[in-house]
């Protein structure tokens, strides 16, 4: 079952990467004191964590980082990301001065979904002049296999111009519907059903001009977000369930989309936004991949805006705000809870600084991996950073 996420093989050769620098291939096991040059791209919540991850980090080299806002132009990477010493490079908006570094890697954490033709215009520019994208966004990409050809085809011509490797991932889609069932998976000898779950408290992420208005929060229950439109649910969490579908073997017959609200009975202020008496303040959804007429493959959101509405549904274990869940039925069954944020961070905060990591860690494996559009499934277990002093 993770016969193709484990490697045994050793690798020693360093691969010429289409932008004339070194791609390093990682030897299994040993370590080496080459490093990466990176470029990072956007400076939002996710990128401003990556940056500060790059920058820290022995082995990367930031060499460029782009910037949308004209109040970030010009301003120095340790500034916008909050770092001591100054790096001596400055953000720009100028695409074409990035892709000419020929970096290793980009790490690419822009916002996408609300602007996928200049995203994908972006990224297949660095792709194609031979660097090497980690990305967080396109979420559609997390199983390439899954999604749509107007993604895929650019980004397969672009590698195979550039001699370069994409790679999509986060925690939700990402960790929690791949690496972690996965996990859960390895200890049982029969899976019946598999179930995934975000549960979290929402109300303390300030970000409800993007995931707040695409989970409705705040609007009246008859409005249909965006991501609750026919359709959208499945291109985004369908790719998990296929992935896990494919590493047992099996067919998945259709795709099931479910949601449902729930409304406030008195305002609701937190840092999302204030919630008015009849505007949702909570929301539950989920994607279901049917084998064999049945449920098999769940992937399920439960998301407030503040711990005490929809008391009903799912809830973190007690003292939790947030939970990444997953439960697998069968022999022996299995339960894996994940709680991000201790020693006082804010879980939502800690979503956005794990999302940020599970882009940074995997850019010694990408850059080592074969060109192309890639998955959790072509890279090795072990994406970590050893302790840092």
């Amino acid at each position: 079952m993770l016969k193709d996420l484990i490697s045994t093989g050793w690798a020693s050769d360093v691969v010429p990467s289409g932008s004339g620098y070194p791609r390093r291939v990682v030897q299994r096991g040993m370590e080496d004191d080459m490093s990466y040059r990176v470029v990072q791209f956007s400076t939002g919540h996710v990128g401003i964590h990556a940056l500060r991850s790059i920058i820290r980090h022995p082995d990367f080299e930031l060499v460029g980082l782009h910037a949308h806002g004209p109040d970030k132009i010009g301003r120095d990477a340790a500034e916008l990301c909050g770092a001591a010493e100054p790096t001596g490079i400055h953000a720009t908006d100028d695409l074409g001065a990035l892709v000419s570094l020929g970096a290793d890697c980009v790490v690419y954490t822009s916002q996408a979904e609300t602007r996928p033709e200049q995203a994908l215009a972006e990224i297949t520019a660095f792709l194609a002049a031979g660097t090497n994208v980690v990305a967080t966004s396109l979420v559609w990409l997390v199983y390439p296999p899954h999604a749509d050809r107007w993604l895929l085809d650019p980004i397969a011509a672009a590698c195979a111009s550039g001699g370069s490797t994409m790679y999509v991932n986060g925690i939700d889609p990402g960790f929690s519907g791949d690496l972690l069932p996965l996990a859960a998976l390895s200890l049982t000898e029969r899976a019946d059903h598999i179930l995934v779950q975000e549960v979290f408290d929402y109300g303390s992420y300030d970000d409800a001009a993007f995931t707040g208005a695409s989970f409705g929060f705040g609007t009246k229950p008859d409005n249909i977000p965006t991501l609750f439109q026919p359709g959208v649910l499945t291109s985004i969490w369908g790719g998990p369930i296929r992935l896990l579908a494919d590493e047992l073997g099996v067919i998945v017959e259709e795709m099931r989309e479910r949601y449902e609200t729930w409304v406030a009975v008195e305002p609701i202020d937190c840092t999302m936004m204030r919630v008015e008496p009849g505007q949702v303040a909570a929301v539950r959804f989920g994607v279901e991949g049917i084998v064999e007429g049945r449920s098999a493959i769940v992937m399920e959101h439960v998301n407030r805006l503040t711990e005490a509405v929809a008391p009903e549904w799912p809830s973190p274990p007690e003292g939790r705000p947030g939970v990444h869940r997953v439960v697998v039925t069968g022999h022996p069954g299995v339960e894996i809870n994940v709680h991000v944020g201790l020693d006082g961070v804010d879980h939502n905060q800690a979503g956005v600084v794990a999302t940020a990591a599970k882009a940074v860690n995997a850019i010694g494996a990408v850059c080592a991996a074969r060109p192309g559009l890639i998955s959790l499934r072509d890279l090795p277990v072990a994406q970590v950073h050893g302790l840092l002093s």
